[in-house]
């Protein structure tokens, strides 16, 4: 029996895509516990359907690099605004912050004040960039619940409180080493493209992959190219790009979840992101590709602290994949890399198997059910 109030109200605020995602299987979790719980706050679609009361849609939130943020901060202030005037005057018993830590810092900062519990779940990246916020962090929450092995023992060396509960995408439903190892159909390559999950990065990214296709359909035989189309974009944003760039090459938009993209491709190519992640997971052998604005870049390499951008490749503690950002993912340098990798069939088929034994370095499936204990311990107190 739950002894939680069954009266307990739940703010969650959720800014991106995965964080969407991942807020929607732990709210899903705790109502498994307790279904009296009231959720409300930001999310997209996920948290909506998993019975979230949406105040602000995350979609108008979401930017990436320096120079982006600057159209967004009449929206963001508003939001900001909403999410403070609820913390006042909802007082919810708890509140769930998930990644997008320079929003929710600040919405943090306002629990703090009123005397609300923070429990903050998917760590920012600050033990890549911008370290002296971990001081912050443990001033304004309460509990972390991280995702990444090497994350507890970085908080713990900073005296805040912090629970490695696994990865939420070990949760889905994921290949077996048979399925992975069996490969794409017999006398076709399957290139996937995975520009990103933001506007954005579509539009960074995208045309240098369609340029990347164009280099590896002359050089393959029997090749065919699929593009991931992420909820939270527009599709006609992806056929609009597809549709003026200028090798007009046949390509399928798979709009049923990347999922479907790793199942499909022999290899693909990512912006880099939480669906390297996902990818590894599914023995999905990847390059690795980001691109932002030249100032967010120069910015972003003063400050960046660790050897590899994608987190393939750092929960690994090596580089598995190959990985190009802002000018050296060029067309050129992706497409060889890609065709050094289907080349050799032996080496293609080690790296799924490195790839498919990071399942275990990330902790085994159950993390939506640990971070709903944490939750409903702090709940309780």
């Amino acid at each position: 029996m739950n002894s939680v109030s069954k009266q307990a109200c739940v703010a969650i605020i959720a800014g991106e895509a995965s964080g969407d995602q991942h807020g929607a299987k732990l709210v899903k979790a705790m109502l498994k516990k307790n279904p009296a719980l009231f959720f409300c706050g930001i999310g997209g679609p996920a948290l909506r359907q998993a019975g979230v009361r949406i105040l602000v849609e995350a979609s108008e939130l979401t930017v990436v690099g320096i120079t982006e943020v600057w159209s967004k901060i009449p929206v963001i202030l508003k939001s900001m605004g909403t999410i403070k005037k609820l913390l006042k005057s909802l007082k919810p018993d708890l509140l769930i912050l998930i990644d997008f830590p320079d929003f929710n810092l600040h919405v943090a900062a306002a629990a703090k004040k009123s005397g609300i519990p923070v429990l903050y779940y998917i760590s920012p990246q600050i033990w890549a960039w911008r370290r002296g916020r971990v001081k912050r962090i443990g001033k304004l929450v309460d509990h972390m619940a991280v995702i990444l092995p090497f994350e507890q023992p970085f908080y713990s060396e900073h005296n805040v409180a912090a629970t490695f509960v696994g990865h939420p995408l070990l949760d889905s439903s994921l290949p077996t080493s048979e399925q992975v190892m069996a490969g794409g159909a017999e006398g076709q390559t399957t290139i996937g493209l995975v520009p990103g999950s933001r506007d954005n990065e579509i539009l960074r990214h995208l045309p240098t992959m369609l340029a990347t296709a164009d280099i590896l359909k002359e050089k393959l035989k029997h090749v065919i190219f699929i593009i991931s189309h992420a909820p939270s974009v527009e599709r006609k944003h992806i056929d609009t790009i597809v549709s003026e760039h200028p090798g007009r090459m046949a390509v399928e938009v798979i709009s049923d979840g990347v999922e479907a993209v790793f199942e499909r491709s022999d290899v693909i190519v990512a912006a880099s992101g939480t669906v390297t992640l996902q990818a590894a997971i599914h023995g999905t052998p990847m390059v690795i590709i980001y691109k932002v604005s030249p100032l967010s870049f120069w910015v972003g390499r003063a400050l960046v602290r660790v050897p590899n951008i994608g987190l393939v490749n750092l929960v690994a503690g090596e580089q598995l994949v190959p990985e190009f950002v802002q000018n050296g993912a060029s067309p050129g340098n992706i497409a060889s890399a890609v065709e050094d990798m289907l080349k050799d069939s032996d080496k293609l088929n080690h790296l799924k198997r490195q790839l498919f034994g990071l399942r275990d370095v990330l902790g085994g499936t159950g993390a939506s059910d640990r971070v709903a204990d944490i939750a409903f311990d702090m709940l309780k107190q």
